[in-house]
């Protein structure tokens, strides 16, 4: 029987997709984000394609904000940007 792989939506295409190919965003417990490639982290997550229109969507219908229930700063989407340039990048980058 074959391995079940995990699926997740991203939440600018509104497609399922399997959770190692999209960057997961974190909300911590004490309410900072960041971004966890590995999927490790504690707190509550959203997960994006590593796709800048998916991010434009994203960011457009604010969805990560609806996600976290809370106002997300433009830093937040800069870095992410940032890092679907860079692609893969380091392991982890806090923002």
């Amino acid at each position: 029987m074959p391995k079940k792989i995990p699926m997740r939506q991203c939440v600018g295409c509104r497609e399922m997709k399997p959770k190692r190919e999209l960057i997961r965003v974190v909300r911590s417990p004490e309410g900072e984000l960041s971004l966890d490639f590995r999927g490790k982290k504690p707190g509550r997550g959203a997960y994006v394609c590593p796709n800048p229109e998916c991010l434009k969507r994203a960011r457009k219908s604010n969805a990560l904000g609806r996600g976290f229930s809370m106002k997300i700063p433009e830093e937040v989407y800069d870095a992410l940007e940032a890092q679907m340039k860079q692609e893969g990048g380091s392991e982890e980058y806090e923002l």
